[in-house]
């Protein structure tokens, strides 16, 4: 793209956005203990390399930037910053590691190193070379050209949510792929917080212990984790045909997540546990209902995604979490992720509601070429 050329949105945008999060979660976990430092907070700088270090910190330093420089640059390119894209690229991945690698100044349980901050930027750096690489061989062109050929031109938003979707699996859950079952911890947090207060008795507390749900409940809500994703898919792939792509691509991703998860938590062994009567209904119940409904019209995607949201959500927050359930949560916790389970679980919880969002202004949004009446 020159300078001159027209500005578009790009997904690479939030994407880049969302990984800069990541990096600040990464970076400065735990989050507790601030305090000012005794010395000057740039005295990392110029400090002595450190004298011990392992080969996985090299490359989670190296590599863990690298994403974010080539994604930045991608969506400063995309969006017509043209040759400036690329300086930009460069330095916004480095200033975000000083920023970061100063503020670990101010935890205790974070060490500053100016090792880490030479790899941060070099990932970062290698990320822009591979922007630049592939944007020079023409394959940016050519995944512009696919996507304009696939989606609609308003699909940003979805293609956000749809890569996310994989990676919110990773974090256990009650019910295969059923993400969003917040309202427990929400409820303890809310009493917590409305304790010795008159206004505790307005929130909506369970009367009766919840009940489990049914191997037929758990099949739907099975169904209806996948059907979401599906839908929002479907809205922005008019073709049939590449619609039914799209769903082999979401069933195997979602597989793939699944089993990734249960091998992280269980020991590869236990990889495919949860595969049990009621997930194999609920799969193949997806599966079928994508399939007659390949040929469905945009915004009646979007009402039963959202319908799907809807009925998903409110199964999985009226049933209780079993105490297997808790225990394995304990396994993930003290596992070799302790870092970014807490991001991931975030991401399982949230993921649900960013969507129902999306579906909502997405089934309230004017047809294109309609204008409001004044």
């Amino acid at each position: 793209m020159t300078p001159g050329a027209v500005a578009s949105r790009s997904s690479a945008i939030p994407l880049s956005l969302l990984f800069a999060a990541l990096v600040v979660y990464a970076s400065l976990y735990p989050f507790d203990g601030w305090r000012w430092p005794a010395g000057s907070a740039w005295a990392f700088l110029d400090a002595p390399l450190p004298r011990y270090w392992t080969k996985f910190d090299v490359m989670a330093n190296l590599v863990g930037y690298m994403p974010l420089g080539f994604l930045v640059a991608l969506g400063l390119l995309r969006s017509g910053w043209g040759r400036w894209a690329w300086v930009l690229a460069l330095l916004l991945p480095a200033l975000l590691s000083l920023l970061l690698e100063t503020l670990q100044n101010l935890l205790p349980m974070r060490v500053p190193s100016n090792l880490d901050l030479g790899l941060n930027i070099a990932g970062g750096g290698l990320g822009v070379c591979i922007a630049w690489l592939l944007e020079r061989l023409g394959v940016m062109r050519q995944w512009t050209h696919f996507r304009r050929h696939w989606f609609a031109p308003h699909a940003h938003g979805s293609l956000v949510l749809l890569a996310l979707w994989p990676f919110a699996l990773l974090y256990p859950v009650s019910v295969p792929f059923g993400l969003g079952q917040v309202w427990v911890q929400l409820e303890q947090v809310l009493s917590g917080l409305l304790a010795d207060t008159p206004f505790l008795v307005w929130l909506p507390m369970q009367a009766e212990a919840a009940v489990p749900l049914s191997p037929l409940a758990q099949a739907l809500c099975v169904a209806l984790g996948l059907l979401a994703p599906l839908m929002l898919g479907y809205a922005d792939v008019p073709v049939p045909g590449r619609r039914v792509v799209l769903m082999i691509a979401l069933l195997v991703s979602a597989l793939g997540a699944a089993g990734l998860s249960a091998a992280m938590t269980y020991g590869p062994d236990h990889a495919w546990a949860w595969v049990d009567m009621p997930a194999l209904l609920g799969m193949g119940g997806a599966a079928v209902v994508a399939l007659v409904t390949v040929s469905l019209p945009s915004r009646v995607c979007h009402v039963g995604l959202l319908l799907a949201l809807a009925v998903s959500l409110s199964l999985l927050n009226r049933a209780p979490v079993s105490a297997y359930f808790d225990q394995s949560l304990d396994v993930w916790e003290q596992g070799r992720f302790i870092r970014f389970h807490g991001l991931s679980q975030w991401l399982g919880w949230l993921w649900p509601f960013a969507a129902l969002v999306y579906a909502v202004r997405a089934v309230t949004r004017l047809p294109l070429g309609r204008q409001v009446d004044h």
